[in-house]
């Protein structure tokens, strides 16, 4: 790319630089109206006891089981949303109905799934399985449909007239993306571990159970040992995840489900919850037919709108736009040290090191830890989001700049990353912080359960007070927003002509993978 504020002389206006003043201007603006304050009266001692527990982790105490748990949950969850994505993947660029479904499932976040099908299901692995591949398959279905669209589809002219629709697309297609979806779903299978061990914090039998139990209670050593063994779970990945080893993972993955957690009887608690649990209080046993019914169903309706629907929105979008932009300021400080162009031949690897563990650490969980040590208010989740994101964004930059062309006089250090590099990576870099802007906002909405007054801090009190209506309406108005932000953000990058840039963060660069 040749600068920041123009892509040609026929690009739309506005331009990179004209964008990217806005957000930051949004999000300087939601900066002084946030709540920042550090309540914590020694967070550095709690910090100190925190890193401590790093150096003195305690790994006997760690249970075998909870591993297995997670990896189950992760194979299973993203197996069967993977399976169901590449069904719905063929008819998904013709069909606006196929389209409208992945966004709603993909734009409900897992921990938000979780709570409503635990009403169902109780604490069980069936819980976590489908809190996995409901909103994975809304995910999986859209990028395999653009890797199939996206092919080359030489194969298909050289086809016999009359070749049916299925014989051409397995034949013909199919053979070309194999590859690419494989690579693909085995890093869903990566993000489906980091997804596992975040429903442990609700209660499901994974590392994270057992981590937010050491957290609160100061067993530092234990949460230590358990981060460790995590992310040496995700590091060894590519040893024990590959496609020869799917089949036996699948089968010990069934082997090592939990029992159930709660009532057994699903076909009665199903009928339950979608009869009368979720069916709002003024519609239940009402006459549809009566003016008065929906007079009752608005007078019900205007409170949670004026009072926990418009607050809630408005504050999870104040901290996605805050965690959009610190992230942006975070990548582009951190790309240089995955970047042998600046980092060099033994900084490189140590700087990638780094990335990888930040951005392995779920955004939930480091939000959790950020809480202990500040205490509750905004600046957590801010950190939390803008930590890991930085580290996704600022790890694909620094591949993009080793992949860049220098000329031979090219200049040095802070020049050469002022004006040679970061102009050239600027719109890939905006393309990539587009891309996350939906996902920052889903993660936004579920840290409310931590106390920030987002959406997901009402949805976790109606779902404590049992009043599952009222989680309903306000689950629908998060998928809204996130769809509404979704298609704000494909139309910037339209009109930016960075859509057809490489933006999905999970397409492999090379050996090292995506994100």
């Amino acid at each position: 790319m040749s600068g920041l504020g123009r892509l040609s002389p026929h690009a739309p206006f506005p331009g990179y630089a004209a964008i990217s003043r806005w957000f930051a201007a949004v999000a300087l603006a939601a900066l002084l109206a946030a709540d920042l304050h550090v309540s914590s009266l020694q967070p550095w001692a709690e910090l100190r006891r925190l890193l401590a527990g790093f150096v003195q982790a305690d790994f006997p105490s760690v249970e075998a089981l909870s591993v297995a748990h997670t990896v189950a949950f992760a194979v299973l969850g993203v197996g069967l949303g993977a399976g169901s994505a590449f069904l719905l993947a063929i008819p998904f660029a013709r069909s606006r109905t196929v389209r409208g479904l992945c966004a709603f499932l993909r734009s409900v976040h897992e921990l938000f799934w979780a709570l409503l099908l635990i009403q169902v299901f109780g604490l069980s692995a069936t819980t976590g399985i489908l809190a996995i591949a409901l909103p994975y398959a809304g995910i999986c279905a859209k990028v395999y449909s653009e890797i199939i669209e996206e092919n080359d589809l030489a194969a298909l002219r050289v086809l016999p007239p009359g070749t049916g629709g299925a014989s051409a697309f397995f034949y013909a297609r199919l053979p070309d993306v194999a590859d690419k979806l494989r690579h693909y779903t085995l890093y869903r299978l990566e993000c489906g571990l980091r997804s596992t061990l975040v429903l442990g914090f609700i209660g499901l039998p994974t590392m994270g159970f057992h981590l937010e139990s050491a957290f609160r209670q100061g067993r530092y050593g234990e949460a230590g040992a358990l981060l460790l063994v995590f992310y040496v779970l995700i590091g060894t990945r590519r040893l024990w995840l590959r496609p020869l080893t799917l089949p036996f993972l699948a089968v010990a993955s069934l082997m090592a489900l939990p029992a159930t957690i709660g009532s057994p009887a699903i076909g009665a608690s199903l009928a339950r919850f979608l009869g009368h649990d979720i069916v709002p209080v003024p519609l239940r046993g009402a006459a549809f037919s009566d003016p008065d019914t929906w007079l009752r169903l608005w007078t019900w309706l205007r409170p949670i709108l004026t009072e926990q629907v418009g607050p809630g929105v408005l504050q999870t979008l104040m901290l996605a736009q805050i965690a959009l932009v610190a992230t942006a300021l975070g990548a582009l400080a951190l790309f240089p040290l995955v970047s042998r162009r600046f980092a060099g031949r033994i900084g490189q690897p140590l700087g990638r090191i780094l990335l990888v563990t930040v951005r392995s650490t779920p955004e939930y969980m480091l939000a959790y830890v950020a809480l202990l040590l500040l205490g509750p208010s905004m600046l957590p989740a801010i950190l939390a989001l803008s930590i890991h994101n930085a580290g996704i964004v600022g790890f694909l930059l620094g591949r993009h700049a080793d992949d860049l062309a220098y000329r031979p006089d090219a200049p040095r250090g802070l020049n050469l990353y002022a004006y040679e590099t970061v102009p050239r990576l600027y719109g890939q870099f905006l393309a990539y912080l587009l891309y996350r802007w939906e996902i920052i906002l889903r993660e936004s909405a579920i840290l409310g359960m931590l106390g920030v007054a987002t959406l997901g801090f009402y949805i976790d009190a109606a779902i404590s007070e049992l009043r599952l209506d009222v989680a309903v309406v306000l689950i629908a108005a998060t998928a809204l927003m996130t769809m509404a932000i979704d298609a704000l953000s494909r139309a910037l990058r339209r009109s930016l002509r960075i859509a057809d840039l490489p933006t999905r963060l999970s397409r492999p660069l090379g050996p090292s993978g995506g994100t």
